[in-house]
């Protein structure tokens, strides 16, 4: 099927959108108890001249409102109206969830684990499946926006599959402060894209239920500079290239707790700590207990724990193990 006619013109969700034009489609999947109906807006730009269509998406899961957050800048701001070609955004994927500030669907399911979906399963398989088959055909490269689950704060990286070297060309031109080689999760959104031939950045940052400025601004600026490659951008929102030393993370581990008790964090995310230096402690509440938390090995964390208590067994942190690095230790503010 060809998503775009003689005339140029886009056929998606039953419109047809010329170039030049723009339009929101309520895409309707499902009612909640009370028959209303639960709308994903999806937001088309399209500009006189031809050129690649980009599929910017957030909140997969509903609960990473940071995620969120990037793509309603990006609107916000303009930077969807493309110089050439194609953007549609989704800022809110599964706007179930987000009602209800749940990671999964209404069905108990992660619609990150059921794609590429069934036309007759579950509530989030059936919504997986019309996104498949009626909007992600038309795309030539995806973004997609994620969070830390959780109280677990993800510092600003991509992920990507090692070996894909058209990827990881794309992810030094959105120049995150970090790369993280990740293999595809079957059933996965990423996982999908890349067997229909979908190129995608999975981007990842902050945590679950909370904006932070900071990873918005990354998010926001490696789009831009994804697009700028792309020759989307007007000229109003050009943006310099970083040059950013970015580490890339070929391994890693998650560091967990021995004990139960309050945390007490001694790093944040993106630190560089050396083999058996104190990165936390873990106390009892009346004062008579104190386990000290060292690191396994030198490494970058990618990842912290930042809830007040814990039980053994929960993940702490996630270091890497062996990275290759660009310059000396480089931390994520450079």
């Amino acid at each position: 099927m060809s998503w775009i006619d003689e005339n140029n013109e886009l056929h998606i969700l039953g419109e047809k959108i010329s170039p030049g034009g723009k339009c929101t489609i309520n895409f309707n999947m499902a009612k909640l108890y009370t028959t209303t109906s639960v709308d994903v807006p999806i937001i088309i730009n399209r500009s006189k001249k031809p050129g690649p269509c980009i599929l910017l998406t957030a909140g997969i899961h509903g609960d990473e409102i940071g995620g969120v957050e990037i793509v309603r800048q990006i609107i916000s701001k303009g930077i969807n109206k493309p110089a050439r070609g194609t953007i549609i955004c989704i800022p809110v994927l599964n706007i179930f969830g987000f009602l209800n500030m749940a990671r999964e669907f209404p069905d108990g399911r992660d619609l990150n684990r059921v794609f590429p979906g069934s036309k007759h399963g579950s509530l989030a398989s059936r919504f997986a499946y019309q996104f498949v088959n009626k909007i992600l055909p038309v795309a030539d490269f995806c973004l997609d926006f994620h969070t830390g689950g959780g109280s677990r704060y993800n510092v600003p990286q991509i992920r990507i599959q090692q070996g894909d070297e058209g990827l990881l060309k794309f992810a030094n031109i959105f120049n995150a402060p970090f790369i993280l080689y990740s293999k595809n999760i079957p059933k996965s959104y990423r996982a999908t894209c890349l067997k229909m031939g979908k190129p995608i950045l999975l981007f990842e940052g902050g945590m679950s239920q909370v904006s932070d400025k900071e990873i918005a601004r990354e998010g926001v600026q490696g789009a831009m500079r994804i697009l700028q490659h792309f020759k989307m951008l007007d000229k109003k929102h050009t943006i310099e290239p970083l040059k950013r030393n970015m580490v890339t993370i070929h391994d890693s581990s998650w560091i967990r707790a021995r004990y139960s008790g309050l945390l007490h964090l001694r790093c944040k995310c993106g630190d560089f700590v050396e083999k058996n230096q104190v990165i936390a402690r873990i106390t009892d509440p009346y004062g008579s207990f104190r386990h000290k938390v060292k690191a396994p090995n030198d490494g970058f964390i990618i990842n912290a724990n930042e809830a007040s208590l814990v039980y053994q067994g929960d993940a702490i942190f996630h270091i890497s193990i062996s990275d290759d690095l660009t310059d000396d230790k480089v931390s994520m503010a450079d």
